[in-house]
Order: structure tokens, then sequence, then C-alpha cells
């Protein structure tokens, strides 16, 4: 049975049901010795707070997408074939236009609250040895025989820990906040592509570990070489960006400020720069892959500055103290902007950022007017200027 299926909540709902019905029938009416009937009450008493801990948990999982399946929630999912030493450019000796081209077998979506345009596909990466799903989205140009000879851009999105990759579809409805934009061409017609990040029952920090998982050349590597070997798209870095919430974000910034030959633009959703934030992480238990994957450190000990743009949103020290770090040391060209939002740590923040964070993409990756009679948001609207459906204050915070 679906863990995230309606069936599955619905019984939850009816237990909850029988559970409060069984001790107001029944424990006044209980037989025999003293000993049984207070055995008898007790489990009467952990089955109703068993099954009300169930539908609370069934119900927020369902609203966040924190587990996809039963396997991601016990742990069981075999995600990793292999996790060999790559090096430190995640390749393994291997050059990117050497490798055999990965054509894919992609299935449609139909699930309404993924809302349109969705279609999914079933990938093992050749250098990470990862496997697993990745959906893509595709804007209605993709289709418009005006645009079958343009390469589109790409946003490559990723979910917190624990997470789904549906999620940027099902909680934070891109496509109800930015479809729209991207029609009237305040925003350019980005790809976007969801890959599974939720590797195991830890969080992989984003990161390559030698014998646990290449997490950073499944996303940067294998991901990136089949939507470019299956659709219309570049892997030059200017035309991929890379975006994420909560540990996503520190995910995206992380990996755009370590591959600026493979992104040349990221948003972080409430990140944060050092592994420790969380706690659980794979890089955050070892203290040489704490230091060697923390945000501030890989910009401070760059060789030359990295040619990224990096926006970062938040509130204080959720996202906001860390990327004003982030600007106090970055030196052209690299360049870091700063949005401060209110209302915590929660989707709904997140959701009302994108229609910002895609008209700053379109901006800094260079493709106002990308379509010909498209308007861009270079174009009537200036860099400073809100979506529509927000209002900034004298301050900066949103409203």
């Amino acid at each position: 049975m679906n863990l995230t299926g309606n069936t599955f909540f619905v019984i939850t709902i009816v237990l909850v049901v029988i559970a409060v019905l069984l001790p107001l029938l029944l424990w006044g009416r209980l037989r025999g010795p003293a000993l049984v009937r207070g055995a008898i009450r007790l489990v009467m008493v952990l089955f109703a707070q068993a099954t009300a801990i169930t539908v609370v948990f069934v119900a927020v999982n369902n609203a966040n997408g924190l587990y996809d399946s039963w396997d991601d929630l016990l742990g069981t999912s075999g995600h990793v074939d292999a996790a060999n030493d790559l090096g430190p450019n995640g390749m393994g000796g291997k050059q990117i236009s050497a490798l055999p081209k990965v054509l894919q077998k992609f299935e449609k979506v139909d699930d309404p609250k993924l809302g349109s345009g969705l279609v999914r596909t079933e990938l093992k990466g050749s250098i990470s040895g990862v496997q697993g799903e990745v959906y893509v989205w595709l804007p209605p140009q993709y289709h418009d025989p005006a645009y079958r000879n343009r390469k589109f851009p790409v946003v490559e999105v990723m979910s917190g820990f624990p997470g789904s990759s549906k999620n940027w579809f099902r909680t934070l409805k891109f496509q109800d906040r930015v479809q729209p934009l991207i029609e009237s061409g305040r925003v350019a017609p980005f790809i976007l592509v969801s890959p599974r990040t939720m590797l195991g029952d830890k969080d992989t920090g984003y990161a390559n570990i030698p014998g646990k998982v290449n997490a950073d050349s499944w996303l940067t590597v294998d991901v990136r070489k089949m939507v470019a070997d299956n659709f219309r798209v570049s892997l030059g870095p200017e035309n991929w960006a890379i975006a994420g919430y909560s540990a996503g974000a520190h995910g995206a910034a992380k990996l755009a400020l370590a591959h600026p030959d493979r992104y040349s633009a990221a948003v972080s959703f409430s990140g944060y720069n050092d592994p420790a934030a969380e706690h659980g992480s794979l890089t955050a238990s070892d203290p040489d892959l704490r230091r060697e994957n923390n945000v501030l450190r890989i910009l401070k000990s760059a060789k030359t500055p990295p040619r990224v743009s990096l926006l970062v949103t938040g509130e204080g020290a959720d996202g906001y103290l860390p990327g004003l770090s982030l600007q106090r040391v970055a030196k052209p060209p690299t360049r870091i902007d700063l949005r401060a939002t209110t209302g915590g740590h929660v989707t709904p923040v997140w959701s009302r950022q994108l229609p910002y964070a895609f008209q700053w993409l379109t901006q800094r990756m260079n493709l106002q007017g990308w379509g010909q009679g498209q308007q861009g948001l270079g174009q009537g609207q200036s860099q400073g200027d809100a979506p529509e459906d927000q209002v900034l204050t004298p301050s900066g915070l949103l409203e």
C-alpha cells in the first residue's frame, strides 16, 4: 500500500475512530481478573495513542513530502550500487565528452497533485553508481515548432531532507507560481529537473564519499548528461542553474560554487554553510568532510573566484546570515544577492519566493527576452521590483 496514497490515509482515520470507540464501549464491560482487565485497558490506550500519532504523521508527510515510499521511511531503499573514489572532479578520470549517450524512456506523470507537463524516468548513473528517479518538467515553448531549433536553459532543483523529488511540483507548486510568468515572458522557459536526492536513511551532504555514496557526481554529472542527451539542452554552465530549500539549499550553494564549470547560478532558500546544521548528515559526522563541504570555506579557498551568481533567502540565522557571510568574502565575478524573508522554515515561505527567484535567474543568466517577441525581466521591470504577489517593506522584508 502506498505510503502517500489517500487509501492509507483513510485507513489511519478509520483506525483512530475505532481506537476512540473501543474504550467507550468496552471499558466498563470487561470481565475477568483485575490484572487481565488492566492489561486490556492499557492496550486500548496505547492503541489509541499509536493511531493518533500515525494519522498526524501521515497528514504531515502528505503535506510536506518528507517520505515518498515505505522504503524511504524505513531506510531500505537501495539507490547506491557503487561508491568508487572518483577523484577531485568527480569523474573518475573520465571525460564527459567521451561518455556514450544515455538515452532514456520517459513516462508521463498523470498525478493531478503534481500538476501538468511532468515526465519521469529511472536513471542508473554510470559515473556515480547511483540509481533513482528523475522528474523533468518541460515549459510550453518546448513543444512549440517556433522553438524547435532552440536549446533551453535548465534549473536542477532539490528538496530538503527527508524529502521527495516530487516536492517542487506537489508542495511548492512550481507550475502554479512560475508557469504564468513563463507564458507571459517575464521568466525564461526553463526546463525543471528534479532528481532523487534521498539516497539512504541519512543526508548525503550532496558530497562524494568513497565507499558510501557519490551524491555530487550523481547530481552534477550523471543527471546533467542524461538531460542533455535526451532534451534540447546544452551542458554549458551558462545554461544551467541549481536551486534548493533547507538541506537542498545547502547543496545548491555548495555544488554551484564547487562546480562553476557546470552551473552559472544558484538559489538557496533557507540554507546553511556548515554541514553540521544538519546533524545527521554524512558530511557533518566527520571533521574532514565537514570542513571540505563548508560552503564558506569552498568560496574562500577557490583558486579563482567562481563565475557564479547566488541568490540566498532566509530569516536571520536560517539562511540570511549564512548568505551575508558569503557576500562579505565574495569577489567578482562571484555575486551573492540576499533577500530577507519572514514566516519561518516552512514550505509556504519558499513557495512564495519562486516568482522572484526565477525572475532573478532569468536576469542573472542573461535570458531576458529569450524568445522572439517575449518580454523579459529587463524590459519594463527593474531588478529590484518584486513579483506581483509579493510586497517589499522599506527594510526589504517580505510581507
